[in-house]
């Protein structure tokens, strides 16, 4: 991990920035490695490996990713338009997002997606059945520009490729011998607290199971997977075939710092046969020399 903590420029609920240490404890050394649920990308951003696979199933992120990487200096001067006192009022960024949800043109959407991640409610993403863009306006004083953070992105993007498809699809072109780290959307901690509406696929309990069984399959094939979730009852019985790691985490979105709680996180991590791990230590040796 490099010396400096590098933060994402989106703002985003469930964000890995504060955890980046303590995760990495856990990834081993390897080529590759592969995100199937992207999000902010803390985790790419603040680990070295010499590629990355990073995948997401909203299609927004992922464009705004390539064309980041892709045309950085255009985009930026494009959205530092957009952070304007004028841009900063609610009848504006209801506007803005009224144009985003109309859009179909990836550029445009993607210039829109970092405004209205910034100007709007909390850092939320969120989609409403019919695929439209509906958080509401977050009013605050002056929304943070993420320039640095945009161009930290786009120089390390060079080593990444990004891809818009399901985590059963990322799971099923796997190399192996490549290291995983799954952030799922997590298990609710209520009833009342099931946000499920990132994608409109949603992440029900099954695909909780899958991604699990998904996972020890893929460990079978000499990979290194490890999944972050909420640490439940449930989840315990989900991840009961990985070594698990319990530990807590204050959130990393709230309006209100000192209305953020610790809560109770666990690590799965799943990892090749001991014949498999062993197979391969001479060519990390050799590798060294």
């Amino acid at each position: 991990m490099s010396k400096s903590k590098q933060r994402a420029f989106l703002k985003w609920a469930g964000g890995k920035y504060n955890l980046v240490e303590s995760l990495a404890r856990f990834l081993p050394q390897g080529d590759t490695l592969v995100e199937p649920f992207v999000g902010a990308g803390s985790v790419f951003l603040n680990t070295q490996y010499a590629r990355y696979q990073l995948n997401d199933i909203n299609q927004d992120l992922i464009s705004l990713y390539q064309i980041v990487k892709q045309r950085p200096e255009q985009f930026v001067a494009d959205a530092r338009a957009c952070f304007v006192a004028a841009s900063n009022q609610k009848e504006c960024y209801l506007n803005f997002r009224q144009r985003f949800n109309d859009s179909t043109d990836a550029y445009e959407r993607s210039v829109l997606f970092l405004y209205l991640n910034r100007h709007g409610y909390n850092g939320l993403c969120r989609y409403n059945l019919k695929g439209l863009f509906n958080v509401p306006f977050g009013s605050y004083k002056k929304p943070y520009f993420p320039e640095a953070e945009l161009y930290f992105f786009a120089e390390k993007a060079q080593q990444a490729e990004f891809s818009c498809s399901s985590y059963q699809q990322v799971f099923a072109n796997l190399a192996s011998g490549s290291v995983v780290y799954c952030d799922p959307p997590y298990v609710p901690l209520s009833k009342t607290a099931s946000f499920t509406s990132y994608a409109r696929e949603g992440f029900n309990l099954d695909d909780q199971a899958q991604l699990a069984n998904l996972a020890e399959q893929a460990s079978q094939q000499g990979c290194t997977v490890l999944i972050s979730n909420h640490d439940t009852t449930l989840t315990r019985k989900i991840y009961q075939q990985a070594s698990l790691h319990p530990i807590q985490v204050a959130r990393s979105i709230s309006q209100k710092g000192d209305g953020r709680k610790k809560v109770a996180e666990l690590f799965a991590l799943y990892q090749p046969p001991v014949s498999n791990v062993i197979s391969v230590v001479p060519k990390i040796r050799q590798a060294v020399r």
